[in-house]
């Protein structure tokens, strides 16, 4: 057991365990300084594997945005691309407002919810009270 607990993390579980930790990171090149979303162990395009994981604005604007319909009695949901203040675009879902009301443009900031006892990365509309 000691053994199992004194293993590196993978690249996904090390971003899984910063959610649950209450924490949204994401990886940039020490070289380039560019940032990059999902967590990786190279810097797409380039190889480069001197990364660092830093902690975001979580600021970013809705790029593309689509309704799920489900069957009732289970509401609608959205699915959106949100560009974030750094660069990378991160698919995620835009949550505290209606499915249909989620729109390109819109500003919305990151935020860290439970669902099914895992911490899950969602998007709020910025400015909105939750």
């Amino acid at each position: 057991m000691a053994e199992e607990q004194d293993k590196p993390l993978g690249i996904d579980a090390r971003f899984q365990r910063f959610l649950d930790e209450g924490r949204f990171m994401i990886q940039r090149s020490r070289k380039t300084g560019r940032a990059f979303y999902y967590p990786r162990l190279a810097e797409p395009g380039t190889g480069d594997t001197e990364l660092e994981w830093f902690e975001p604005s979580g600021l970013g604007v809705v790029y593309s945005t689509t309704v799920v319909r489900t069957k009732p009695p289970a509401e609608p949901y959205n699915v959106a691309l949100v560009d974030l203040e750094e660069g990378p675009r991160v698919t995620t879902r835009v949550v505290g407002v209606q499915a249909t009301d989620v729109k390109i443009g819109m500003k919305v900031r990151a935020r860290i919810e439970q669902a099914d006892g895992k911490a899950l990365l969602v998007f709020v509309p910025e400015g909105s009270a939750q």
